[in-house]
């Protein structure tokens, strides 16, 4: 599922094909919003917030939508054959003169006032590739409950916007602390590097087809997905455990041996590692 640096590039693409342009059709394919029509106003812009989308048109609206796990925004030259899913699987299609925008299974698509979208983002922390970022902040965050798993808080929009599950392990392992480890017990120096060092990874992958945190043309990711393969760093086997706050789990990978802190007891290894994320 996208996280914020792939969010950043749907809302670019997006951007590109509607923004300054009227827009010749508008479907939306919501029992809520069954009866909504765009067309005739013209985009005035879509913006990322963290891992939300707000594409804002013409007369004070704005399209609010999450991707969520499974959700996507494709963009299709008009006359070209749609692709992205089963036609039953559109929730909306906004269209211009040369371009048609389709939401594939978006979980979350609400048609709000502009000046009402605090309400639908208002709750983010500093957004990690927003002009808001103040990691001064986004660290006080984190800290306000010191005895929170350091995964979980990661994951925790509220304290810093555009983190998922793939982003959580691997800040975790390039930390040496497990996802486990209470975020007040990570030493001091490696939580001031926190804020920037997640700041980097997204900026660096914001641009990039295929996401990276290693630098290494074909690894691609120091431990998410890894289990039961090697470490990168020092071939340990990877290991992989559910965690969450009670109302998700979700595959956490970490290297037993790089990263310090509580973990599970290791699990029977898994029939498919899959890549999913928040």
């Amino acid at each position: 599922m996208p996280e914020g640096d792939t969010v950043w590039q749907t809302a670019r693409r997006l951007h590109g094909a509607l923004a300054g342009k009227v827009l010749t059709r508008s479907d939306f394919r919501v029992p809520k919003y069954a009866t909504a029509d765009l067309t005739g106003r013209t985009v005035l812009d879509v913006t990322p917030r963290g891992k939300h989308l707000l594409t804002r048109v013409e007369g004070g609206l704005t399209l609010h939508s999450h991707l969520k796990m499974d959700g996507s925004w494709r963009i299709f030259e008009n006359g070209r054959r749609w692709s992205g899913g089963p036609a039953h699987q559109i929730r909306v299609i906004l269209g211009n003169a040369d371009r048609t925008a389709v939401g594939y299974r978006l979980p979350v698509l609400d048609l709000i006032r502009t000046t009402d979208e605090a309400r639908a983002v208002g709750h983010l922390g500093p957004d990690l590739l927003g002009p808001d970022w103040n990691p001064e902040l986004a660290l006080a965050n984190l800290l306000a409950d010191p005895t929170r798993p350091l995964g979980e808080a990661l994951l925790d929009q509220r304290n810093l916007a555009g983190i998922g599950n793939i982003y959580k392990s691997e800040l975790c392992f390039l930390l040496g602390a497990t996802p486990w480890l209470p975020v007040g017990a990570l030493p001091a120096d490696r939580a001031a590097k926190l804020p920037a060092l997640a700041k980097k990874l997204l900026e660096a992958n914001r641009e990039r087809p295929v996401r990276s945190t290693t630098g290494r043309r074909g690894q691609d990711l120091f431990v998410y997905g890894r289990a039961p393969r090697p470490c990168l760093r020092c071939h340990t086997l990877v290991r992989v455990a559910d965690q969450g706050d009670g109302s998700r789990e979700r595959p956490t990978y970490w290297c037993p041996n790089c990263q310090a802190g509580p973990a599970p007891s290791p699990a029977p290894p898994r029939a498919t590692q899959r890549r999913t994320t928040n």
